[in-house]
């Protein structure tokens, strides 16, 4: 008990620092906007409000900002964070029985059952990996160490007490019975639950500390990545290769995140599973997704995410994406699953995904409809692997036979073979000198001239042939091909 009080006074003072910075970023982005006139920018490029309306609206905003920031510091400073046992909400729908259609006895025996609770550290070493509360392996039954002014009271040996109700676990059971055989440190948690009548004892332990790889590693092994894009209403992924090409069809998973807690993070973790489920079926090794956090975008949204019903409706979508929790579920749903989980830098990678890669993902997909957020799904996975995500120019397409693609994110152009020529120029180059082409449509390109394998020899300071003379052949659209050679006085004659 005292380690639980603990923990939940540590939890409120972290949140009293969360809601302090919040605060100070709302207070200072209103006080910049303040001081630029209305509808004109100031010098360091802030934008005053719209109105005298609007800019009075935030003055008063930004002194009821200021008097919760007060109150919050004094908090932070006396070291007393506002903690209610039992839930906060729990309290406050004391005064609002007839709207939630409980009665005063029903409310108080939630009251009571969420106020009840027993938890006990594990220890190593200690019999079945805890001395307070143990539990039998054999039989399931379950004694607990009782307090020396409640020792009369036991009915086991060495001042313990035997519950008449034993317990039995089936979810992950030979885990638990792994643990407790070697005595490792197990803990136990003993809740109420007033809706159904019953007493439940949840066990939890640490797992070990998995070694992650790094982006090299992960290459060098030749596995798949899995490319993850969070949106507030669906998971977009892709699969990618080594070499960070999209590989099959990409997928959208619905996410819907509406009624009570218990039931978003149900779904939540529905979706999750279909991703690890994904995952597995294409034999990937990893799970690639955004390091997403929206505390200064929630702190700050009415003064940098537009006005009006239309703000409003953004605002509350950013806001409702959950970021940190989607982040904690899956990376302990994918541990047990065997697959590493890394977060990356989410600049720039809706954007460039949309731009460099819905198309490509939308020429190989056949059946599904892409949309920019499975192009930033890409773009996540390539980051992932170490490469770029924007597309060198220039890249040549799908071949219609054989379906080849050179490989993408080249630094450089690939050097040609040594003595081979540049390409021919279209129709479109413009012409450089004092060259005259007979007509727009035609190609030039440089022939060597006719030659006499015995006359002349190669000149080793400058690689050119001797007595040999360069022509220039001009292919016209009707398939005639006119030569030129190189007269006297360097102008080209015909022939």
């Amino acid at each position: 008990m005292t380690r639980a009080s603990e923990d939940q006074y540590q939890l409120a003072v972290r949140c009293l620092y969360d809601e302090r910075a919040g605060l100070r970023r709302a207070i200072h982005a209103i006080t910049r906007r303040l001081v630029a006139p209305c509808g004109k920018g100031s010098k360091g490029g802030v934008r005053g409000y719209a109105n005298q309306n609007e800019r009075a609206q935030k003055q008063r905003r930004l002194h009821v900002l200021q008097a919760r920031l007060a109150v919050v510091e004094s908090r932070i400073a006396a070291g007393h964070p506002s903690i209610t046992v039992g839930g906060r909400d729990l309290a406050r729908l004391r005064h609002h029985l007839a709207d939630a259609h409980l009665t005063e006895t029903d409310w108080s025996q939630r009251w009571r059952a969420r106020r009840l609770f027993l938890t006990a550290d594990g220890e190593s070493g200690a019999p079945h990996g805890n001395y307070t509360i143990t539990v039998d392996p054999e039989d399931g039954t379950v004694t607990l160490v009782l307090p020396k002014p409640l020792r009369h009271l036991a009915n086991a040996p060495r001042g313990r007490y035997r519950l008449a109700a034993t317990v039995r676990f089936s979810h992950r059971r030979e885990e638990w019975l792994d643990r407790v055989t070697a005595h490792g440190a197990v803990r136990y948690d003993i809740a109420c639950d007033p809706a159904s009548g019953r007493w439940y004892l949840d066990a939890s332990w640490t797992a070990e500390k998995a070694v992650q790889p790094s982006p090299d590693e992960l290459k060098a092994s030749g596995a798949q990545m899995l490319g993850v894009d969070l949106n507030a209403d669906h998971l977009a992924a892709c699969v990618l290769d080594v070499h960070g090409n999209p590989i099959g069809e990409p997928i959208t998973i619905p996410l819907e995140l509406t009624g009570c807690t218990a039931t978003r993070d149900g779904r939540l973790r529905a979706a999750i599973s279909a991703l690890i489920a994904f995952a597995r079926k294409n034999a990937c090794t990893g799970i690639a997704i955004e390091d997403l956090g929206f505390a200064a975008a929630r702190a700050t949204g009415r003064e940098s995410m537009g006005r009006g019903r239309r703000g409003k409706t953004f605002r509350r979508t950013v806001a409702g994406i959950p970021t940190a929790r989607f982040r904690e579920r899956l990376r302990g749903m994918t541990y047990r699953s065997g697959l590493v989980v890394v977060a990356v830098d989410p600049a720039y990678t809706s954007r460039w995904g949309g731009q460099h890669w819905t198309k490509p993902l939308q020429r190989q997909s056949k059946k599904t409809t892409v949309t920019r957020h499975h192009g930033a799904s890409v773009a996540i996975g390539r980051r992932a692997l170490g490469h770029g995500i924007r597309r060198r120019p220039g890249v040549t397409g799908h071949h219609r036979r054989m379906v080849v693609r050179r490989a993408t994110g080249q630094a450089v152009t690939p050097p040609r073979t040594c003595g081979t020529a540049s390409p021919p120029r279209t129709a479109g180059t413009p012409s450089q000198g004092d060259k005259t082409r007979p007509f727009q449509g035609d190609q030039l390109a440089l022939f060597p001239g006719p030659q006499d394998r015995s006359e002349g020899h190669r000149d080793s300071s400058t690689g050119s042939v001797r007595g040999e003379r360069p022509a220039l052949a001009i292919a016209n659209r009707n398939g005639t091909v006119a030569w030129y050679g190189s007269g006297d006085g360097g102008r080209w004659t015909a022939c």
